[in-house]
């Protein structure tokens, strides 16, 4: 088994027995341990009613090299495009460093939907509305996220 095998098998054991109410782990294959498939469960409107299928992929040098983070399910949010892409500080290839921890990027991850940073939009009309316009773009978002999100269980 390689090293960064053990490092994510042991990362996982520690979310799983972690687990809080705004993250689950929803699939990952034990014989490929590079994809990983989370729930968010966001507490904060707008995302709050429903659910966000999110990818981690991790490369075969982690933790020498960050992973990289990917909404599947659609969401209306100045920091994710419309690939699902997340502009996410903690990730990116200059502020990484080898002993965070992939609960810390979750972490951030979570923090971020909760606080879009206006100041790094990934979809700049996005964090224009937010900006000017808070009400609206909240409930835009809210009605998106209606529409796309997944249903929580």
């Amino acid at each position: 088994m390689s090293a960064s095998s053990r490092r994510l098998q042991k990362e996982l054991a520690e979310m799983r027995s972690n687990s809080s109410g705004t993250v689950r782990i929803a699939e990952v294959d034990e014989a490929n341990l590079l994809h990983w498939v989370l729930l968010l469960y966001p507490d904060r409107e707008p995302y709050n009613r429903g659910a966000f299928r999110v990818t981690v992929d991790f490369p075969t040098e982690y933790p020498f090299k960050p992973p990289r983070v990917t909404f599947v399910t659609k969401i209306y949010h100045p920091n994710v495009d419309d690939k699902g892409q997340v502009c996410l500080g903690i990730i990116q290839a200059e502020n990484w460093k080898p002993a965070t921890r992939t609960e810390q990027v979750i972490n951030a991850l979570v923090s971020l939907i909760a606080e879009p940073e206006i100041n790094h939009p990934l979809r700049a009309d996005l964090a224009e509305e937010f900006q000017k316009d808070k009400k609206k773009f909240l409930k835009n978002a809210e009605d998106y996220t209606k529409k796309h999100a997944e249903r929580r269980d």
